[in-house]
């Protein structure tokens, strides 16, 4: 006891010893200090490294990719069939009504969509910005393509329901509908300027309904396990819906040349313009994808339709195993790729 005593009221002042302690000290903190000082500039370079490495229209072609994928797969959890009967089981008019609704919001969406998009390329491609501002536009890009995407899903479904239906009254109804276009536009005033933007917004609307034609052609051959003999009554109802679409579009543009004496020559300026832009977006130093200043004075944005088609063929066509998913993935860029020669290219 008087041991343990001494040695707990012994005096031992470590102030005497400061010098010693205090460089202890110090080498203490450098040894834990070390491993952050070197992190930071490791993290430093390897960003340096990553923005020679990569070049603006490489990151906007990856963050694109990675948006696809995105709002693929949450389409993938999306019950088709079960919309389907859900949609069957509504009247005509509500269907008539629904869809109506669907393309105004699908107009609305593609009117905010690249908007939201150049914001999201903007921001990861440029230096000074941080990496919380990209996450954040990243996240709102993937909002808005799944919302867009949802739209043109439930809209492809109603015209699913409008093909299938035994009573052909939504059919013709919505074909009808497109005839509503001539009492808005046909007596009003057109300068050269806003034909051709109607010009672009109905190249738009066309090729619209044809990939939604497409997605309803899928979805029915593979409900009768890619039977070809059910396309004699489904391919005359999609030739209708697109020969509406047609005929309204020559009778709305020749009434429309008439009444403010516009020549037809008017068409071959709007054809060098956007020629113009397609080989503006093929050039070495823009970096955009190709076709992008089309798209954009078109008002179309591809990423949401892409979506649809790819979650479509992934839930039409067997891709079995690993394979088959890496085959889907690399699909549309080996499609591209084949299409559009690399710029410069002969």
């Amino acid at each position: 006891m008087r041991y343990l005593f001494a040695e707990v009221s012994r005096g031992y002042l470590l102030e005497e010893n400061e010098q010693m302690y205090t460089e202890k000290q110090r080498r203490f903190h450098t040894f834990m200090k070390t491993p952050r000082e070197l992190e930071k500039i490791v993290m430093l370079f390897m960003h340096l490294q990553s923005q020679s490495v990569l070049e603006p229209s490489q990151k906007c072609d990856i963050i694109r990719a990675t948006i696809l994928v995105v709002g693929s797969v949450g389409l993938g959890y999306l019950d088709t069939s079960a919309l389907y009967h859900v949609i069957r089981g509504q009247s005509v008019i509500k269907l008539y009504v629904m869809y109506n609704m669907l393309e105004i919001f699908d107009r609305l969406l593609a009117s905010i969509g690249q908007d939201t998009l150049d914001s999201l390329y903007w921001v990861a491609c440029d230096r000074n910005k941080s990496y919380f501002a990209a996450v954040f536009y990243f996240v709102i890009a993937n909002i808005y393509v799944l919302t867009h995407s949802t739209v043109l899903l439930v809209e492809a479904v109603t015209l699913n329901v409008a093909i299938n239906s035994h009573n052909k009254a939504l059919l013709t109804i919505m074909i009808s509908n497109n005839f509503v276009e001539l009492k808005g536009s046909v007596f009003k005033k057109f300068e050269t300027d806003n034909l051709f933007q109607m010009s672009c917004s109905d190249i738009r609307e066309r090729f619209h309904y044809m990939v939604l034609m497409l997605v309803v052609s899928m979805r029915n051959l593979e409900q009768f396990n890619w039977d070809y003999s059910h396309l004699e009554t489904l391919v005359p109802h999609i030739v209708l819906v697109l020969c509406g679409e047609v005929v309204v579009d020559w009778i709305k543009h020749a009434f429309i040349t008439k009444f403010n004496d516009i020549t037809p020559d008017i068409y071959q300026k709007y054809k060098a313009i956007l020629s113009r832009d397609l080989a503006v977006s093929r050039h070495r130093n823009v970096h955009s994808e190709h076709s992008d200043l089309v798209s954009r004075r078109m008002g179309f944005t591809p990423l949401p339709l892409g979506c649809l088609v790819w979650q479509t063929v992934n839930q039409s066509l067997t891709f079995p195993g690993i394979s088959g998913k890496l085959f889907l993935v690399a699909m549309p860029a080996s499609t591209v790729r084949q299409l559009i020669p690399p710029p410069g290219g002969q």
